[in-house]
């Protein structure tokens, strides 16, 4: 069985939603959650966290993760490729692993088996060198259009079809995707062969429900807590479920 490992990425200048990785939901801190998923997968010899934040790093150790260093601040800009911390992450650890998951915080209703199901199938998958995580689209390409002065034009280029996509509805259309962050898992081999952290072919996870639910703004964050207050949604069990982090903890 090839060696994998849990990354969770959690910088600390998030500008849409200040503190975002660390901002409390349903008791507990949102890095808690993917701390616990990754740990409860099962199929991750370490479960590390990749901050340029002390604070951040405390937490996360708190609930169970390994901080072995801090990111460099200049991996931590709000233009950084996620590349860059990746590969520093890899070179700097002390073991080399054959795959790596991106476990991200801001993706709290995913879910362990998501995980579990999405190694077994990139495993299965000998062609490809990575897994992510896609959704249908509900605002469909073929519906959009580029403003140009006082005219329009099609996104994409419908000349060939004799119904055009914006003329017609979404059950007819080809299915498009679009990816969210719940789930990548790729081989490490392909961010030193292709410097990329998903090299060249990829496979699709599909998510359903809520499992691609990402919080990318405030208005994400307050649906969030309305999905957890209606009890629609799941939140991986903390465990220990008490105490919560605390800075006097």
């Amino acid at each position: 069985m090839p060696t994998s490992i849990a990354l969770i990425p959690a910088r600390s200048g998030s500008e849409r939603v200040p503190q975002k990785n660390i901002r409390v939901l349903a008791g507990h801190p949102l890095i808690a959650y993917a701390v616990e998923t990754a740990k409860q997968a099962g199929v991750f010899e370490r479960v590390i966290c990749s901050t340029d934040s002390e604070e951040i790093a405390e937490i996360a150790r708190w609930y169970g993760a390994e901080v072995p260093f801090l990111r460099p601040a200049k991996y931590a800009t709000a233009t950084s490729p996620d590349i860059e911390w990746l590969r520093y992450t890899l070179e700097e650890l002390d073991q080399r692993y054959d795959l790596f998951a991106l476990v991200r915080a801001t993706n709290p209703f995913r879910g362990s088996d998501a995980f579990r199901r999405g190694l077994e199938q990139l495993l299965a998958t000998p062609e490809a060198d990575s897994i992510r995580a896609v959704q249908l689209v509900k605002q469909h390409p073929g519906k959009m259009w580029v403003v140009e002065g006082r005219t329009m034009r099609p996104l994409l280029d419908q000349s060939h079809l004799d119904v055009a996509w914006h003329a017609g509805q979404y059950p007819a259309l080809p299915k498009v995707y679009v990816q969210n962050s719940a789930l990548e898992i790729a081989w490490s081999r392909v961010v030193f062969a292709t410097n990329t952290r998903e090299g060249r072919t990829i496979a699709p996870f599909l998510t359903s429900g809520q499992e691609g639910f990402n919080v990318d703004d405030e208005e994400d964050w307050a649906r969030a807590e309305a999905l957890v207050e209606a009890g629609t949604v799941s939140l991986p069990r903390v465990s220990p479920p008490w105490p919560p982090y605390s800075p006097a903890a």
